[in-house]
């Protein structure tokens, strides 16, 4: 069985600095794991705010990616889910506890010893975790997702933080026909959930500092789109969603957009802004309202995931970019100049 040493990636060498080539150590395959060429690697937001250090102390160097696709090329002896040959990704964690109610119930994502970070994290030896950037990577087969045959590798790599980060709380809070959604932000994230609430059946709006992206919004399935920078925005959309999905990584003026919830509606955040925001109680009891937040998903709801998107022709809209345009790209990022994903063309690391 092949014993890996080293495999070329783009790692972070210390807070803020600019991405450059190295390797890393990969593991040997262990009995139960999977080694995947990774062909595609999404660049996430929240790569960027780690790499930063934004969200607090992180681990470096480090190599960013949890929107992993690629080919399993080795698997162990004791491997049952897959073979050489199968479409796989991996998302934000590469293992937990196995053992909690969440690890049991398929909600690895709530585990409460904490899951093992695709990248900048820990593995139960001490050994940090390294993500996507990179050619290769070895992983549990319980950790990984079968890519259906519909989706390419290309537009499915974001699927496995962007489309499982908004399918997971639109399914939860049951989107679908009658219900009326809101999606703030059309980014990565946002434009995700526009295609998912949309082929889920709800009556989907968004809320965009501008209008500049309307065009690209109404194309991906909304059915309405407002400028949240107009205040008559908030008075016109008063009580009418039941459904407000959070997507931005920026403080909000959260009494505003509760208030345009419906009573018994939910205001859910993705979005994990480095800032602190605000709340007015009595926005939240005024009518009967639901302030909530929703973290990726489990193992079991990411393959049906991305099951459901392969069924209804949903991939994420991507720019392919070479590793050598990696800081450019954070820097758009950062700008918010993408439509809608940067992806890794992980053969030119």
């Amino acid at each position: 069985m092949t014993s890996l040493t080293t495999v070329p990636a783009y790692a972070v060498p210390a807070p803020k600095a600019p991405l450059e080539r190295t390797t890393i150590a990969r593991r040997p395959v262990g009995e139960y794991d999977i080694l995947i060429d990774i062909k595609f690697a999404g660049i996430c937001h929240s790569d960027i705010h780690q790499a930063n250090e934004g969200w607090g102390e992180a681990v470096f160097p480090m190599v960013p990616g949890h929107e992993i696709a690629g080919v399993v090329t080795e698997v162990g002896p004791g491997v049952t889910r897959y073979s050489a040959g199968d479409r796989v990704g991996v998302g934000c964690f590469v293992d937990s506890c196995r053992e909690c109610e969440y690890c049991e119930r398929g909600l690895e994502q709530y585990c409460l010893k904490g899951t093992v970070a695709t990248y900048n994290g820990r593995e139960k030896n001490g050994d940090p975790t390294y993500g996507g950037y990179s050619r290769q990577l070895v992983v549990d087969e319980n950790y990984a997702v079968r890519i259906p045959q519909g989706l390419s590798l290309d537009v499915a790599a974001p699927l496995l933080c962007a489309g499982i980060t908004t399918y997971s709380p639109l399914r939860h809070w049951n989107a679908g026909p009658g219900k009326k959604v809101a999606v703030i932000g059309l980014g990565g994230l946002g434009h995700m959930a526009v295609k998912i609430a949309h082929a889920m059946g709800a009556e989907v709006t968004v809320l965009s500092q501008s209008l500049r992206k309307k065009d690209d919004g109404l194309r991906l399935g909304a059915d309405r789109y407002y400028a949240t920078s107009d205040d008559a925005t908030f008075s016109e959309l008063r009580g009418q969603f039941d459904i407000i999905l959070s997507t931005v990584s920026a403080p909000l003026p959260i009494d505003a957009y509760l208030r345009l919830l419906k009573v018994d509606g939910a205001f859910v955040n993705v979005g994990a802004p480095e800032e602190p925001n605000s709340l007015n109680m009595f926005s939240l009891i005024a009518g009967r309202r639901t302030l909530a937040g929703s973290s990726i998903g489990g193992i079991r709801e990411t393959q049906e995931m991305l099951d459901f998107c392969a069924e209804h022709g949903l991939g994420a809209e991507i720019e392919v970019i070479s590793a050598d345009e990696i800081n450019e790209a954070y820097e758009r990022v950062v700008g918010s100049d993408v439509r809608y994903r940067f992806v890794i063309d992980t053969a030119t690391i």
